[in-house]
């Protein structure tokens, strides 16, 4: 009841009626929500990958692209949201692909800042998979600047994060940027 009571509190400060009938369930409504969006702070990195680690012969790069997902800022609590691409070099075990996207949907379901999500993501498939490298770019539109400040409807914001031979390498660099285009 805890954060149903801060809604309802929240509607009266912005002037509406809690007792009215679209916004009787309201507070119950926002408080699911709120918990399942921001569900990724009781998820762990284990859980989430979940023995899905496989050995291969490849080191070959591995992308998945065009993952989308959906975040929520931690300045004005408003979503952003977009598409955010993956790769990285194999030493022996690649990851389940589905468990690219669990991961990027983990950090991405905690109030976040883009920046800090793109190199969340990248460190967390590094530690997994203890690979040569690994490559995170995200393009997303934040409704906190669609919406409110300077009200640019049309803007996207584009983070990367490289690390191990993704940052040393510049033809492993190009190869993932060109890749994910």
């Amino acid at each position: 009841m805890g954060m149903e009571n801060e809604v309802r509190n929240l509607l009266l400060q912005i002037g509406e009626d809690p007792e009215r009938e679209g916004l009787l369930k309201t507070p119950e409504r926002v408080a699911k929500s709120l918990a399942f969006l921001t569900s990724g702070y009781s998820r762990k990195l284990d859980e989430v990958v979940n023995g899905a680690i496989f050995e291969a012969e490849s080191d070959d790069m591995v992308i998945v692209r065009d993952i989308e997902f959906f975040s929520l800022c931690e300045h004005h609590m408003l979503p952003f949201f977009g598409k955010c691409h993956v790769g990285y070099i194999p030493t022996g075990r690649i990851l389940g692909v589905s468990k690219v996207a669990r991961i990027v949907d983990m950090f991405a379901r905690r109030l976040q800042i883009q920046e800090r999500l793109t190199r969340e993501i990248a460190q967390a498939i590094l530690a997994t998979l203890n690979c040569e490298g690994v490559g995170v770019v995200i393009e997303a539109q934040h409704l906190c600047m669609q919406m409110r400040g300077v009200e640019k409807q049309h803007s996207v914001m584009t983070t990367s994060s490289m690390l191990g031979s993704f940052r040393r390498e510049l033809a492993t660099r190009n190869e993932f940027t060109r890749l994910i285009r």
